[in-house]
């Protein structure tokens, strides 16, 4: 049994080893950064079995995110891999504090490839839930077919499917994303968007508007992620709950923490949800998306379950 399944594209990250922004600092460390891969991993440290299905190149970067995600005990063992298509690569230049500035060198890159003939059956064979982003379907000309057929598929398997949005400017116009968008929602369980997501996506309201919203497209959970503010969720029946925040010491890198609150949600969500489950989720949720902020990196402060005691967090 494959406790979570994640479908996406994994990078090779580059920054400065220095506090020096990128135009000016000579070195340079990599690491390696996807919604989807960081998903997976903060929920093997969390106890959840994953899967990660990924298209790399045929290259050094690929393999490199192949053993990094091997090493944090999700499974790679579907991702193929592109001889005529490379890893993508970006670039994060987070010389001071708050939200750095993002670089994406992935037009051409081996996810960007991604069709509906590409799919496996075996991706799914075992699994309990797909967790998918509104990036995939960006990505090239077939990756919103793509990312449709995944969840059409894992729902037909039984599978209980969520979907961050994960809105990406850079990648496609607002109105074809907000029409993908919306398209792709009816098909996920969870829906996790951030308040100003489903802005974009349902128009300027209170988190309670935007998740009634969500939820009249049949989803079964909503929960709108409000940054410093927590987290508002409400269920199909029409409960709703509020979880408050996680006050932090420092922000120091805003990368990667919708995925982290994905992470921790996730790790409990997928158990099955009632009011009083879905607040513990979003509690969760919110502790991860708190922890990832104050330090640098996509992922790597993460914490790891027998670490998570009355939110005193010791991260690995």
């Amino acid at each position: 049994m494959m406790d979570v399944v994640t479908i996406g594209e994994t990078m090779i990250l580059l920054e400065a080893i220095d506090q020096k922004p990128l135009k000016y600092t000579p070195f340079l460390t990599k690491s390696v950064g996807g919604a989807e891969s960081n998903v997976a991993i903060g929920l093997s440290r969390l106890g959840k079995s994953t899967r990660w299905i990924g298209r790399l190149g045929n290259d050094p970067f690929g393999g490199m995110i192949t053993s990094i995600l091997a090493g944090e005990g999700v499974d790679v063992s579907h991702t193929q891999r592109d001889d005529k298509h490379p890893t993508a690569v970006y670039f994060k230049d987070n010389f001071g504090a708050g939200d750095p500035d993002i670089y994406y060198y992935r037009k051409g890159s081996a996810s960007s490839c991604w069709s509906p003939e590409h799919i496996r059956d075996k991706w799914f064979e075992g699994g309990r839930h797909l967790h998918m982003t509104g990036i995939t379907p960006a990505l090239g000309e077939h990756s919103f077919a793509f990312t449709k057929e995944c969840m059409k598929r894992a729902r037909a398997k039984g599978m209980t499917v969520s979907f961050d949005p994960n809105i990406r400017f850079k990648l496609w116009e607002e109105k074809k994303a907000r029409s993908a968008l919306l398209e792709l929602i009816p098909l996920c369980d969870y829906f996790l968007p951030g308040q100003e997501e489903a802005e974009f996506l349902f128009g300027e309201g209170e988190a309670k508007y935007l998740a009634e919203r969500a939820i009249q497209l049949g989803v079964e959970a909503t929960v709108i992620k409000m940054g410093e503010k927590g987290s508002f969720g409400m269920l199909k029946n029409g409960q709703y709950v509020y979880a408050n925040p996680v006050q932090t010491e420092k922000i120091v890198d805003t990368v990667g923490a919708g995925d982290a609150f994905a992470a921790g949600f996730l790790s409990y969500a997928i158990e099955g949800l009632t009011a009083s489950r879905l607040k513990y989720a979003m509690e969760r949720g919110n502790l991860l998306g708190s922890l990832i902020v104050q330090s640098k990196g996509d992922w790597e402060a993460l914490p790891v379950i027998e670490r998570i005691e009355n939110k005193k967090v010791i991260v690995r």
